[in-house]
């Protein structure tokens, strides 16, 4: 009975937020993605994703600089 009010309620942010970044590196279980989902709404989960990206990429533009900034 417990499953289903677990399933029943709406994730957290910090719940989407790992459950993203799971999927980012490829091991988001079958069971988390259809619990994440079974609210109907992915927009949350899009938004904390495109964020993660922008973030990700931001960072490696960082490291990239520092990287040749230091060996020039």
């Amino acid at each position: 009975m417990s499953s289903n009010t677990d399933s029943s309620k709406k994730p957290n942010m910090l719940s989407m937020m790992f459950s993203v970044l799971a999927a980012f590196f490829g091991v988001q279980s079958e069971k988390n993605r259809v619990r994440d989902f079974s609210n109907g709404n992915p927009w949350p989960f899009i938004a904390i994703g495109v964020i993660f990206a922008v973030i990700f990429v931001l960072g490696l533009v960082a490291i990239v600089n520092i990287v040749l900034a230091t060996a020039t």
